[in-house]
């Protein structure tokens, strides 16, 4: 039994061609800036948006709107009755998001390289511990698979962020009364979520859905429709990776931006009309 469990291990992770050992590779580029640079940025905004969206609120109550800007990190912004001091607002949506990132294809990549070296670079050997790990075969890397289910609630607050695109366009005071304008803050939310609009339709799951299971494009009017959607779709996920980390930036940003406006730090520079 022992022998068969060590054959099944063997089986279940195969060795692959590069150099044993961790850091082993006949490659000649510098190929672990890449990792270094995506894991040094990842845990600077994972961390941030983390302590941002969840923690920051309860202990020092600074806000998260002001001038009409509320933080993509709170959006939509779900308030209820007697609500626990303890209790972000941020939390109640941020668990989508965070789902939906934790989960994609690519950043399973990114960060199964800079923060698990499994493997550390494409042809670079990994640590020979690794043949142990079952990875997305057991908890709690198996809830990968949920990814699908996860893409389907990102447009959710998508949607609203959206919404507050035009607010942050308009102003509108405590009457309904909107005021035009053209500010930083505005801008800035455009960007960002022009950006996660195109991490998020550039999903591959998403190009699955639209394009995969059909043996035929040109047989049915609606099967054609689905291909040029797919086709569409797949120009979007050759740039998978540029959406990916420019968003994560830019909400990072979102916030921060909104943050330092709460706290006076910075006075929204706009042209109103």
């Amino acid at each position: 039994m022992t022998g068969q469990s060590a054959v099944l291990r063997a089986l279940r992770k195969p060795r692959g061609t590069a150099p044993q050992g961790f850091g082993k590779t006949k490659r000649r580029d510098r190929w672990a800036a890449y990792p270094i640079v995506q894991g040094v940025l990842f845990t600077i905004c994972a961390t941030y948006l983390l302590v941002s969206g969840v923690i920051w609120e309860p202990l020092f109550h600074t806000g998260y709107e002001a001038d009409g800007y509320l933080s993509p990190l709170f959006s939509p912004l779900i308030l209820f009755p007697n609500m626990p001091s303890w209790l972000s607002p941020g939390l109640l949506i941020l668990w989508i998001p965070i789902g939906f990132r934790a989960t994609c294809y690519y950043y399973r990549k990114a960060y199964y390289r800079f923060y698990f070296a499994d493997p550390p670079g494409c042809a670079v050997g990994e640590p020979t511990i690794h043949r142990r790990f079952a990875l997305e075969n057991a908890f709690p890397f198996i809830l990968q698979n949920l990814h699908r289910y996860a893409m389907y609630l990102a447009f959710i607050p998508l949607f609203f962020l959206w919404i507050d695109v035009i607010r942050a366009f308009g102003n509108w005071d405590a009457a309904g009364v909107a005021h035009p304008r053209i500010g930083l803050g505005g801008v800035l939310f455009l960007v960002n979520t022009t950006l996660l609009t195109g991490y998020s339709l550039s999903c591959h799951s998403l190009r699955h859905v639209i394009g995969g299971r059909i043996d035929c494009f040109s047989c049915t009017r609606a099967r054609r429709i689905r291909h040029t959607l797919w086709e569409r779709l797949t120009d979007l996920n050759r740039n998978h990776m540029w959406w990916a980390w420019t968003s994560l930036v830019t909400v990072t940003l979102a916030d921060l931006y909104v943050r330092l406006l709460v706290t006076g730090v910075l006075t929204d520079p706009a042209i109103r009309f």
